[in-house]
């Protein structure tokens, strides 16, 4: 997922909200966690999120997520958000990472088996 930090998602110090990127990084990692799943999932737990550095205005920000465990009824995913600086052409930088937690979800939005193959993939 890629997206661009705007001047409305600042705050005060015209520093971007760590709450604005923590959301970008729970929707790239729902997304995934949805395929890994093969349906529908809601966040249910968010932990080690680090903040390494600021994400400025004008920072394009990319979001790469890994799955790092399939349980019974979760999917936990690893997702980490990188910066390309301005429009200037740096190397790119690693500035947030956290392990994100999503419940596999049925119709009624209730908890549901994630099914997974012998390899512990899901299927």
């Amino acid at each position: 997922m890629r997206t661009i930090a705007m001047p409305s998602d600042t705050n005060p110090n015209g520093d971007i909200f760590g709450g604005w990127i923590l959301a970008q990084m729970d929707l790239a990692g729902g997304s995934h966690a949805f395929r890994e799943a093969q349906g529908r999932v809601a966040t249910v737990a968010i932990t080690g999120m680090q903040f390494h550095k600021p994400v400025n205005v004008g920072d394009e920000v990319s979001c790469y997520c890994v799955t790092e465990r399939i349980g019974n009824t979760s999917v936990a995913v690893h997702v980490e958000a990188w910066v390309r600086r301005g429009r200037r052409n740096v190397s790119d930088e690693m500035v947030t990472e956290g392990l994100f937690t999503f419940v596999a979800l049925d119709d009624a939005g209730d908890p549901r088996t994630v099914k997974e193959d012998e390899s512990g993939k899901a299927t």
